[in-house]
């Protein structure tokens, strides 16, 4: 990592708008700062920030959190499969 930019939001998940907000939630509920990036172009036209508009929508989080975070992402993941 580069230390000039340590502070630089780190991208966790990429999914669809609902998915990433209900990340965002449980990441927030775990005292996560979380963010989103492209929610609304990502929304309208996916295609503009993601190959075939697949993974449109990114959460990010800080990345002093990022282990902690991946924790919560990957079991949201594994829930998200099993639907």
């Amino acid at each position: 990592m580069n230390p000039t930019n340590h502070n630089e939001p780190v991208e966790v998940y990429a999914g669809t708008a609902w998915q990433a907000g209900l990340l965002k939630s449980l990441l927030e509920n775990a005292e996560i700062e979380a963010f989103l990036i492209d929610e609304i172009i990502g929304t309208l036209n996916p295609w503009w920030t993601a190959p075939g508009g697949a993974g449109s929508v990114k959460v990010v989080v800080d990345p002093t959190n990022y282990d902690k975070a991946m924790l919560i992402v990957t079991e949201f993941e594994s829930n998200m499969r099993e639907e």
